[in-house]
C-alpha cells in the first residue's frame, strides 16, 4: 500500500462485489504550521481530501455529499470513466451536486495501476484553490521491488491577514482568486511541520507527486538521482526513462520518482522556486519541503 503522510486513506465498504466510498466535501479548518489554521474546503475533514486506492478490474461506487455553502462536483481526473460519470457538469451529462445532496459516482476501474487523482470540477478557480481534491491511487496486483511507497500533494494558498514574513498562530481565510500565494504545503502542511519520508539504506523508494493547483513546481532531490517511472498514471518502459534531480510538476500532472536510498543522512525534497521554499516570505526555509530521512 500506499503511505500518503499526513493525509488518511479513505475507508470503504464492500458489498456483492462492489466497494462503496464516501467522500464529504465540507468546510475544513487545516492547521499548516503549528497553531496556525486555514479556513479551507476539502473532503472528510482533510486538505487535500483522504487518499482512495483501488485495483485494476475493480467496480466502485463512491457517494460524494455536499455540505458546502454551494453546489460541487468531482472529477476523477486521469480515469477512464463513463461521460455521466466524469463530474464536469457545465459540459457533461453528470450532474451538480446542490447543496445538502449527494451523488453516487460509479464505475469500474480500466486504468492498469498508476498515480491518478480527484477534484471539484464546478467552480473550479474558487473550489480548487479553497482544496478541493485528493489523490487517486491504482493498485497493482504484482510483486513489487519498491520497499517504500509515498504520495505527496503539492498546493498553494492565498493565506489572508497575515503581513508579510509574519507566522502567528491563529485561524485566517483563504482568497481563493488571488494569486500572490505566500503559503505552499506538502500534503496540507508547511515545512518544517511536514512529516519525514523515513527509508532505510538499500531500500527502493518511489515517490508519487501530485498537482491540481495553480502553479508548477519543480521537486528536487539532494544527494540522489531518480527515474521518472510513470507520468499521469502510465508507466514509462524502463529503457526510455530519464535519470534527473529534479522534474517538473505542472497543473494537472503526476510523477512518479524512483531512487535506491544509498547515500544515509537527512536529504531536502523540495520545490526548487525560491518562494515556494517559504512560509509568508520568511527568511527561514520552509514551505513546499520535506525530509527524506534515513532511519
Amino acid at each position: 500500500m500506499i503511505t500518503t503522510p499526513d493525509i488518511p486513506n479513505l475507508p470503504y465498504k464492500l458489498q456483492n462485489g462492489i466497494k462503496y466510498f464516501e467522500l464529504v466535501a465540507e468546510p475544513v479548518k487545516r492547521e499548516i504550521l503549528p497553531g496556525l489554521y486555514i479556513n479551507g474546503w476539502g473532503y472528510n475533514g482533510s486538505i487535500p481530501g483522504p487518499t482512495i486506492q483501488v485495483y485494476s478490474g475493480d467496480c466502485v461506487n463512491i457517494r460524494v455529499v455536499n455540505h458546502l455553502p454551494e453546489a460541487t462536483s468531482v472529477h476523477w481526473h486521469g480515469l477512464d470513466v463513463p461521460n455521466g460519470m466524469d463530474g464536469v457538469p457545465e459540459i457533461e451529462p453528470s450532474p451538480k451536486i446542490e447543496r445538502g445532496g449527494y451523488f453516487d459516482y460509479h464505475f469500474k476501474i480500466t486504468n492498469p495501476p498508476g498515480t491518478h487523482m480527484y477534484h471539484t470540477h464546478f467552480n473550479s478557480p474558487v473550489q480548487q484553490m479553497m482544496g478541493l481534491g485528493g489523490a487517486f491511487i491504482i493498485l497493482s496486483r504484482r510483486n513489487s521491488n519498491i520497499q517504500r511507497d509515498y504520495f505527496l500533494m503539492l498546493q498553494e494558498f492565498t493565506v489572508t491577514g497575515l503581513s508579510m514574513g509574519e507566522i502567528t498562530p491563529g485561524i485566517y481565510d483563504l482568497d481563493p482568486m488571488s494569486h500572490d500565494f505566500n503559503f505552499f504545503t506538502m500534503n496540507g502542511r508547511c515545512f518544517p511541520y511536514v512529516t519525514p519520508l523515513q527509508v532505510k539504506e538499500g531500500e527502493k523508494v518511489r515517490i508519487r507527486l501530485g498537482n491540481f493547483g495553480h502553479d508548477a513546481h519543480p521537486i528536487h532531490i539532494h544527494g540522489h538521482q531518480f527515474s521518472v517511472s510513470a507520468s499521469d498514471g502510465n508507466t514509462i518502459p524502463v529503457q526510455n526513462r530519464l535519470i534527473k534531480s529534479t522534474v517538473n510538476v505542472a497543473s494537472g500532472e503526476t510523477y512518479d520518482v524512483e531512487f535506491m536510498a544509498n547515500n544515509p543522512g537527512n536529504w531536502p525534497f523540495h520545490c526548487h522556486i525560491p518562494h515556494h521554499m517559504s512560509n509568508n516570505m520568511q527568511l527561514a526555509m520552509g514551505g513546499m519541503t520535506t525530509v527524506i530521512s534515513y532511519q
